[in-house]
């Protein structure tokens, strides 16, 4: 039996350039804070958490902090997933230092949207709408703005007759349904400018799953529960394999593996360090 990993998998330039600015404000000695977690890894944050990481969640908890701490020897580190433009202004306000880990590809989109919502056009953010990131993207809008998150509400959307658009993609959406639903607001015939702002990260990782998939007999899928890419990644490889697991850790893996099975496919979210991915690979080939 072959085990094999998927071409691209685990972290992206986007969470290890974050992981790794959060270790270094660690090695400074200051109190280190997160505002949400600084990428969607479970097991990540748990041991960020073990060296004195500590995540705030509200705008509310950013005023306490400032209340309750010596602003010198306090940092708030901006997730990867980025925040809304507010946030910014509070840190400021607050005087507490800000440091800015928002993924570069992240922070790309909240200046399209910022500059082209100013120009007066109509955003359409294409993504998860409770998902951090497009929280933060629609946070930086200046008019009006929607985000679709499949193709019926894709079909449902309606603009004022004359208005234009501009859209856009969560970082890590599935491209396939982009373009799906890039073509449903093509054929209302608004006048639209198209941005497709999915990472090449994503996509790399998407195709690559996709097609190890597509060969294997199981596929595990290994990622934080709440990572949206990593949920993308589950949904494609379940497209391609029936025998498709998503787990966080080793400890979740409960193979039932179907007879004559010549190849095990891994693929991992963005968030997944390579400790883990390794752990899940040794596992498999010692056990099976």
């Amino acid at each position: 039996m072959e085990v094999k990993l998927a071409e691209y998998a685990g972290f992206c330039f986007g969470v290890k350039r974050a992981l790794d600015t959060v270790y270094e404000q660690i090695k400074n000695g200051k109190n280190i804070y997160t505002y949400g977690p600084i990428v969607h890894n479970e097991e990540v944050i748990r041991e960020l958490t073990e060296k004195g990481v500590r995540i705030l969640e509200t705008k509310e908890a950013l005023v306490e902090l400032a209340k309750e701490t010596n602003s010198r020897e306090t940092s708030v580190i901006i997730r990867a997933h980025g925040v809304p433009e507010e946030i910014y202004h509070i840190l400021e306000q607050e005087h507490l230092e800000c440091i800015d880990a928002t993924c570069p590809f992240v922070a790309r989109i909240q200046k399209k949207v910022e500059e082209e919502s100013r120009a007066g056009k109509h955003i359409v953010v294409i993504g998860n709408a409770v998902h951090p990131e497009v929280e933060g993207i629609v946070g930086w809008c200046k008019g009006p703005v929607t985000v679709l998150g499949d193709l019926a509400e894709a079909q449902e959307f309606e603009l004022p007759e004359g208005g234009e658009i501009c859209v856009v993609a969560q970082t890590t959406f599935n491209y396939k349904k982009f373009y799906n639903i890039v073509e449903i607001l093509g054929k209302k015939g608004y006048n639209s400018t198209v941005a497709n702002t999915i990472c090449n990260a994503t996509e790399e990782r998407q195709r690559s799953a996709r097609k190890l998939a597509s060969e294997a007999d199981v596929m595990i899928v290994i990622g934080g529960k709440h990572s949206s890419n990593t949920r993308k990644l589950y949904e494609i490889c379940g497209e391609e394999c029936a025998h498709t697991y998503f787990i966080q850790t080793l400890d979740d893996l409960r193979l039932e593996l179907p007879k004559a099975v010549r190849l095990v496919g891994i693929t991992a979210g963005a968030s997944t360090p390579n400790k883990l991915i390794e752990e899940v690979q040794n596992y498999v080939r010692i056990n099976f």
